[in-house]
């Protein structure tokens, strides 16, 4: 018992000794010792009030910082590269000698003459190496950014041989803040709870942080998987500054759970792409050794090799492994807040600082100390890539959309951001029995620069080395888009390469005055039909194909008469005219209801409602896939859409809305489900995804008939039992539906099968009635990415998607998220279907 006590004493007085330890901080506790200071260099605590660590760091007080250190040091040049989605800046720093400074444009232009055609024979004895150093791409893992502010005073004032060595032969890219909307949510909401006398206790409300977290940017997307697609504005502005320099390393800094130590890469070899270069996972490991040499010396514990993985191209530390750089994930064990309890002894923020610094200290020393090997490596990537690609009998990968040119365009703007050759075609040609038709289909060279970029971009893969994937097993772009695509084995049909790229342009067409059409499957056509409704017009949709004037029209057509509408035609030809400009689609004006099919004013043409959309957030809600129809709804569709927080459910009045969304759920109270069920039955529409589909089952809003699944678990050790059941994990593919284009959910879609994108286990048998199963999973679904045998068999023919009726209102499934990471342009439109046409069903 004397001893017990005595132990407890001990652990007090150590947490006491740290937290005091903690407020009592300098910044000498994060830099190295062994040089001098310039003193006209400004601290970070001259300038935001507080010593590093002490608070976190708001985004505000960081760019204040960066700001006055750039005007300070001749070291030192500060960009401001955009905007986020909250209007702050997304700054970028370039460190390097002031004599590098002079000629940096002329620098920049020679290490990117690496990766040209002559690249190999360059000589790099005298070339600079260039590394992109970035932080805090999850807003909540903060002590990357708050390190930055150390490594910057660091960078800008440090004095004699060894930095001077270090500037004259690298040039820093450093990026303090990858995720400013993040950072600052997470800032405020640690700020705000710290104690004077600080807390320790994990069960503390500082390390609690309310829904949806600092994690995510403004829309609560997880922008460390928007590397390779691009969709955000934070990841647009560092992807023009990694292609614009090329840098040969680039780092990451994060945080991870708080009994964990400190991870650095090479993660689990067997689970780097195919793609990826032995040499680069060798250098990685070479660098590695500077790490562990730096943390000895400090004395804080680390792993490596033993988790994570360089497979999914889109993450922060795996995209530089495509384009002939080296990317390094930092895993720090996170305080949470500014000190906590962990397995490991108490964390302070200032610990947790001190390795994020150092880890980017032992980076640049590497750097440093193997430049020219980095180089030639980067000169030799791009070498055999074009060997690679002289020797492939594919000479070029053609896509497109005949009937949607914006989702080809996106598809196109994407590859134009990663610096990809995309060119036009001479003329409308065929492939394989599939039409490409000029100005929607573009063509692209594989010899090129990009070539093993291109190949992560477009290839299918079902064979993989290991069966864990700590990210999505597939994301081949062609098929997240829905467009048509082949393989070229000449460029004969290749027009001009586009340097331009435009956005296609609608237009009012014909000079008709009896209605207006628009076909469905534009992908801005919900965007149009919302803005009409929006108008107070009326509108209906087809529900059968017709032709008129010599165009045949599809299912879901939009026709807006003229009769009895509020503007006369004169003003609706302006508004129309409008609406196609910025719905970048084209309006065809006609002066007849009288078709090849259905007439224009045939009962099958169904009116269309305006629609009044809500969606349930908040804790047990998956805040990526709230944030995913969010920013569907606000940036594409421009679409109203409410977000209802479920903590106040019991006192809001849904009477208001026509549709309520349910993203990803596993559970709601009993009294937010007895008050959904009141609405639906009132007439209300409820659409549900992934787990919610379980949730609607259990609780009787449907009936679906959920596959049981068993995992087979004989003959397998302890030691192999996390593995066993992580290989039944669907984290991410793609596979294919056969689909039935009358049916409302599937308006706009042109072809009779359609790629999904699964994440789940749900498998859902078919209803027994035919019709009702409109997307149906193929015999052979798998078309890229990785499933277990015995999944496979189960998803063989179920059904992704189900509707049925609830007393006067209707509640639509679908068993996965139709809107994955803003890029799955392919499936966008379930959603607006379920929107505009629930009422059609």
């Amino acid at each position: 018992m004397f001893r017990f006590s005595n132990l407890i004493l001990s652990v007090f007085f150590m947490s006491f000794f740290m937290m005091n330890a903690q407020e009592k901080i300098s910044l000498s506790y994060y830099l190295p010792q062994d040089v001098t200071y310039n003193k006209e260099i400004p601290t970070p605590e001259s300038v935001i009030g507080h010593e590093v660590g002490k608070w976190h760091v708001t985004h505000d007080k960081l760019v204040m910082y960066m700001k006055t250190l750039a005007a300070s040091s001749d070291r030192i040049t500060i960009e401001d590269r955009g905007k986020t989605f909250e209007d702050r800046p997304i700054l970028l720093l370039t460190v390097t000698a002031p004599a590098n400074h002079q000629n940096i444009e002329n620098i920049r232009k020679e290490h990117l003459s690496l990766t040209e055609s002559n690249g190999q024979n360059k000589d790099v004895s005298n070339m600079p190496i260039v590394v992109y150093q970035g932080f805090s791409i999850h807003g909540n893992e903060a002590s990357g950014s708050n390190a930055a502010l150390a490594l910057a005073y660091y960078l800008a004032a440090a004095e004699g041989d060894q930095i001077y060595n270090l500037l004259n032969n690298t040039v820093i890219l450093l990026d303090p803040s990858f995720n400013p909307d993040g950072l600052q949510r997470f800032a405020g909401w640690v700020n705000m709870h710290k104690s004077k006398h600080l807390i320790s206790d994990p069960q503390d409300r500082e390390f609690d942080e309310s829904w949806p977290r600092g994690r995510t940017n403004h829309y609560w997307f997880d922008m460390n998987r928007d590397w390779l697609p691009v969709q955000l504005p934070e990841s647009r502005a560092r992807i023009e500054t990694f292609h614009n320099w090329m840098p040969n390393i680039l780092t990451d800094h994060h945080e991870m759970g708080s009994n964990s130590t400190f991870f650095f890469q090479p993660g689990i070899p067997s689970r780097t792409h195919p793609l990826t270069p032995q040499m680069n996972q060798d250098l990685t490991k070479e660098i590695a050794t500077y790490h562990a040499k730096a943390f000895d010396k400090i004395g804080s514990l680390y792993y490596t090799e033993e988790s994570f993985d360089d497979f999914y191209y889109g993450k922060g530390s795996t995209f530089p492994d495509i384009n002939g750089s080296i990317g390094i994930l930092f895993e720090q064990g996170s305080a949470r807040g500014h000190i906590q309890e962990s397995e490991n002894g108490v964390i302070t923020f200032p610990f947790a600082i001190r390795n994020q610094f150092t880890a980017a200290l032992s980076t640049l020393e590497a750097a440093k100390n193997m430049r020219t090997t980095i180089l030639r490596y980067q000169s030799q990537f791009y070498g055999n890539a074009r060997k690679e690609a002289a020797r492939t009998n594919a000479k070029a990968y053609i896509f497109g959309d005949e009937k949607d040119a914006a989702k080809a365009y996106h598809l196109a703007e994407i590859l134009k951001r990663h610096q990809i050759k995309v060119h036009e075609i001479q003329n409308d040609f065929s492939v394989n029995d599939t039409k490409y038709k000029k100005g929607t289909s573009y063509i692209v060279p594989k010899n090129q620069r990009q070539h093993r970029l291109i190949n992560a971009i477009f290839e299918k893969r079902t064979q993989f080395q290991d069966s864990l994937f700590y990210d999505i097993s597939a994301w081949t772009f062609p098929l997240a888009f829905n467009v048509s695509y082949d393989e070229l084995s000449s460029l004969n049909n290749a027009g001009s390469e586009i340097n331009d790229l435009k956005a296609p342009t609608g237009t009012l067409q014909g000079t008709g005055n009896y209605a207006f059409l628009f076909e469905w499957n534009e992908y801005y056509s919900p965007k149009a039909l919302a803005k009409i409704k929006a108008k107070g017009l009326r509108a209906k949709v087809a529900m059968q194909p017709f032709t008129l004037e010599g165009v045949t029209y599809d299912y879901g057509t939009i026709m807006v008469p003229v009769q009895n509408q509020k503007l006369n035609l004169q003003e609706m030809r302006t508004f129309l005219r409008t609406i196609a400009k910025e719905s970048h689609l084209n309006i065809t004006a006609v002066s007849s209801g009288l078709t090849e099919g259905i007439d224009l004013g045939s009962n099958n043409f169904e009116a269309i409602i305006q629609p009044k959309v809500a969606m349930i957030i908040g804790e047990n809600v998956t805040s990526y896939d709230a944030g995913e129809i969010w920013h569907l709804f606000d940036q594409r569709y421009e679409i109203p859409l409410t977000k209802l927080d479920a903590r106040n459910f019991g006192y809001m009045d849904l009477s208001k809305y026509t549709h309520i969304i349910l993203p990803n759920v596993y559970s709601l109270q009993k009294d937010i489900t007895n008050k959904l069920k009141d609405w639906v039955k009132n007439g209300g529409t409820l659409i549900a995804y992934r787990n919610s589909v379980r949730y609607l089952n259990s609780n009787n809003f449907m009936k679906l008939d959920i596959k049981k699944t068993e995992i087979d678990a004989k003959n397998v050790s302890f030691a192999q039992r996390r593995d066993h059941n992580g290989a039944q994990v669907i984290g991410g593919a793609i596979f294919n539906t056969k689909i039935d284009r009358s049916h409302p959910i599937n308006f706009g879609y042109l072809n009779n099968e359609l790629p999904m994108f699964r994440n789940t286990t749900i498998f859902v048998n078919p209803h027994e009635k035919s019709y009702n199963n409109p997307i149906q999973y193929t015999e052979s679904p798998l078309l890229s990415g990785y499933i277990s045998e015995e999944n496979l068999e189960h998803l063989k023919n179920t059904v992704p998607f189900q509707t049925s009726t609830m007393g006067g209102g209707r509640v639509i499934a679908f068993t996965d998220n139709t809107n994955f990471r803003a890029f799955w342009y392919g499936t966008n439109k379930l959603l607006m279907n379920a929107i505009f046409f629930s009422g059609m069903m």
